[in-house]
């Protein structure tokens, strides 16, 4: 059985079947009529939002810049060199850090030792006497004190101790001075 729509039960009629002319479009719209006046819609909170959303938006990136910041702590100066090219064995970057040491050093004069304190910058002297008359050389320049210790009771040797901080060459230089030579301080 089937169903053959009929002319007139057609949902899009025929021009050809319908009896009424076709009519220009936009005719078949309802009239206009006048909209009444009503007072403004008013969002609750909704003057503020915008202020709202930019101080979020403030916090948001305060958080980014943050955890960034914590990041490249964490990373540390290591990763930064490694990545503009240096290499772990710079033989220029172990010259600039120079690592200190502590140094004790025994000076010939015990009251010159008296006039220092700890922090006090320093040159040392190597004195030696040779048979054709004194040679003094400077073995450490800008030595920094960094503790003065008092003399132990019973103590018959001469001179007094001072330690000083100064780079690990010179340390060596020092403890060979001071098997040869006299060694006194001046203050810079």
């Amino acid at each position: 059985m089937s169903f053959a729509p009929s002319p007139s039960s057609s949902p899009h009629p025929s021009s050809s079947l319908s009896p009424l002319p076709p009519r220009p479009l936009g005719t078949d719209a309802p009239p206009t009529c006048d909209v009444p006046h009503f007072a403004p819609v008013r969002v609750r909170g909704g003057r503020y939002q915008a202020q709202r959303l930019v101080r979020h938006r403030r916090r948001a990136v305060a958080v980014g810049l943050a955890v960034t910041a914590a990041a490249l702590v964490a990373a540390g100066p290591r990763d930064t060199e490694r990545t503009r090219g240096h290499s772990e064995t710079d033989p220029l970057r172990e010259r600039r850090a120079v690592q200190t040491v502590t140094a004790p050093v025994r000076i010939a004069d015990g009251a010159t030792v008296r006039l220092l304190r700890p922090g006090d910058r320093v040159d040392v002297i190597a004195a030696e006497e040779t048979a054709t008359g004194g040679d003094a050389r400077v073995v450490a320049r800008g030595a920094r004190v960094t503790k003065v210790p008092q003399p132990l009771d019973g103590a018959t040797e001469a001179g007094a101790l001072v330690v000083l901080s100064v780079p690990r060459s010179t340390a060596a230089n020092l403890a060979g001075a001071s098997a040869t030579a006299r060694l006194a301080v001046t203050l810079c």
